[in-house]
């Protein structure tokens, strides 16, 4: 619901911020059309009524006149929810800037990396610029997963590996899920520089290596994300659809009897910024959930899926496992619809930490622990569908599995020689055929195993032979294997597998083998 100031001032003090020493304060300020976008509000540039703003738990519409008041405390940060046909100033890293942090006395000192400068007092208006831009019902985004390097070697990777192949891909904006850096803040700043060239808006999710170690709480232990990307959790319209980025990294911090951990979860101030969100929207909306960690080990999920209840069109995006997954979420997962809700944990860029073998050009293969190569994803949003297409970085589009199976076979051996294929971004939801030598289809059942190729590689490893590239991690159980038998009768000769997929979009992809048929003896 929309607050006014006086109950959103009383829910603050409420919340104990008066028993911290914290008075609450109240922000004003106006959200503008910002016509000759310098980002200052000139005379003639008018307000924009009914834009969201929030305090991080509150939300608040702008008046006629553009303006709102909100009430903060000396740790806030003030955001805009961009309504459709609207977008805020990008700076010099296509970073979104619709917020203004307010932290008077600035970060704690005693911080491994710099948090944020001290802001001083609060400003007389806080105003939000915003200008007109296109927004169809169909447009597609950018989702990537987990970029996490480590050294600058490891930057210099996701430039090559990643950045350099996506410029020119013809995206609304790029979703990066989290995990943005391997636990050295300091490479934010290479890390945003470098993702800055795929030439679009980038939206960043707060993963559990993008956190400060050295906090005490989990309050501070996001303030160096904050001055680099702003709110770890917000909204915003893109069309029409509304997207959620959530903050589900909960920071336990380190204390004379234990060492800091994290776990899922949101928080207090985050579910009542949830709640108070989704009541200005519309339930026949698509609501699209941003998140690091996936959905199921949120420790609120529950309360989370009941403020979806009832909305016909939801999904939800997550990284974190560097495997290739899909949920379908139904009454034995607790979600309350009869429709299930679909999440997906999408394929990493970083792969399996950027280890692995070098290839031809000094780029580690970096398989998944699942068998799937990096890459990303494109989500394609119309109206209140969302269709999203798996891509292995430098590969072919239409490169979408791997089959495995004997290069050469006896005619003896035939009916018994298996046939695995990892159809990468496949899910229980698929159907998987093949067919030999132009045989009939037949299914193939899906089946939890560890990916054969991968375990190969692993093995390799583990021989006499000259390591190359950093180990890769243990073999995972892949959640999207598929065996089937080679037919018992065939003639010697060269024959062609072919594997025909559909998935759970509707859409069909191809690959194919060639097996070698020997005579018996």
């Amino acid at each position: 619901m929309v607050r006014t100031l006086s109950a959103a001032l009383a829910l603050v003090l409420a919340c104990g911020c008066a028993a911290t020493g914290a008075a609450a304060e109240t922000a004003r300020g106006r959200v503008y059309e910002d016509l000759n976008r310098n980002g200052v509000r000139d005379e003639g540039e008018p307000g924009i009524a009914g834009v969201g703003v929030s305090n991080g738990r509150l939300v608040v519409q702008t008046a006629e006149d553009g303006t709102y008041a909100l009430p903060v405390t000396n740790d806030t940060i003030i955001f805009v929810i961009k309504p459709r046909g609207w977008q805020p100033p990008v700076d010099e890293l296509n970073i979104p800037r619709f917020y203004y942090i307010h932290k008077p006395e600035g970060s704690p000192a005693h911080l491994k990396y710099e948090g944020v400068a001290p802001t001083g007092p609060l400003p007389a208006a806080i105003d939000f610029p915003l200008h007109r831009q296109a927004e169809p019902d169909r447009f597609d985004v950018l989702l990537i997963g987990d970029t996490q390097p480590y050294t600058m070697q490891e930057v210099h990777y996701l430039a090559h590996d990643i950045v350099a192949p996506l410029i020119g891909v013809d995206a609304a904006f790029a979703l990066s899920l989290g995990d943005l850096v391997g636990d050295d803040l300091s490479l934010f700043g290479p890390m945003s520089q470098t993702m800055a060239h795929l030439g679009m808006p980038l939206r960043y999710v707060r993963g559990n290596h993008d956190s400060d170690y050295e906090a005490h709480n989990d309050e501070q232990s996001d303030d160096v994300f904050e001055r680099h990307f702003g709110p770890p959790y917000y909204a915003f319209d893109y069309g029409p659809v509304h997207f959620i980025v959530l903050d589900d990294i909960v920071w336990h911090g380190r204390t004379e009897e234990r060492k800091g951990y994290y776990e899922a979860g949101l928080g207090a101030a985050q579910l009542e910024f949830l709640r108070n969100d989704l009541a200005l929207v519309p339930p026949e909306r698509l609501v699209v959930l941003a998140m690091h960690i996936p959905i199921v080990e949120i420790a609120e999920r529950a309360e989370l899926y009941q403020l979806l209840a009832g909305r016909p069109h939801t999904k939800s995006f997550s990284a974190h496992y560097h495997v290739h997954r899909h949920w379908f979420l139904d009454a034995a997962a607790g979600w309350p619809d009869a429709t299930p809700h679909h999440h997906t944990t999408l394929t990493t860029t970083c792969g399996s930490w950027w280890r692995g073998a070098p290839d031809e050009v000094g780029l580690p293969h970096t398989t998944m622990r699942d068998g799937t190569p990096n890459g990303w994803c494109i989500a394609t949003f119309d109206g209140y569908t969302c269709t999203v297409r798996y891509r292995a970085t430098r590969r072919p589009a239409d490169y979408q599995m791997n089959i495995h199976a004997p290069d050469a076979v006896t005619v003896t051996e035939l009916g018994a020689a298996e046939v695995l294929v990892n159809v990468f971004a496949g899910s229980e939801r698929s159907t998987v055929e093949m067919r030999v030598a132009s045989g009939p289809w037949t299914r193939l059942e899906l089946v939890a195993r560890e990916d054969p190729y991968y375990a190969a590689i692993k093995e390799a490893e583990q021989s006499d032979a000259p390591p190359r590239g950093r180990p890769l991690p243990k073999a995972a159980v892949c959640s999207h294997l598929w065996a089937g038998r080679l037919p018992a009768e065939l003639p010697p000769g060269t024959h062609l597998i072919e594997v025909r997929t559909t998935d759970v979009y509707g859409q069909t992809y191809v690959g194919r083998r060639l097996i070698a048929v020997q005579p018996a003896g």
